[in-house]
């Protein structure tokens, strides 16, 4: 998968179109879905053009994926969800049913989330 740099997440990160904002720094933007699965729900994306996890780790620097994980373990302490609990998703490609190819990371919290996936 090549990367579109029409997706939404793109334009986003180019300030396009607008959203809510939780966290920024230099490796990564985090904000509130605007479909939220859960009271929680907040993607966090890095800011360079990488479509999928193993691109992101092919292709970013160190100082890219540290700081990424960083600002990830931020966002998840920040939105105080540690104490009860929270889900990290990223859905690459088109069996995992991802639907904007920019990589990106979902924070689920705020009430029980159930099973991750259910027997074949």
């Amino acid at each position: 998968m090549s990367y579109d740099p029409s997706n939404i997440f793109a334009k986003i990160l180019r300030g396009e179109i607008p959203c809510k904002k939780v966290y920024e720094d230099d490796f990564a933007l985090a904000f509130n879905d605007i479909h939220p699965q859960a009271p929680t729900h907040i993607l966090v994306i890095p800011k360079g053009p990488y479509t999928t996890y193993d691109d992101f780790i092919a292709s970013a620097d160190d100082a890219e994926i540290a700081g990424f994980q960083r600002a990830l373990a931020k966002t998840i302490n920040d939105a105080n969800v540690v104490a009860d609990g929270y889900r990290l998703i990223s859905n690459n490609g088109v069996n995992a049913h991802q639907e904007v190819p920019h990589y990106h990371v979902h924070i689920l919290a705020g009430r029980p989330l159930g099973v991750l996936v259910e027997k074949a």
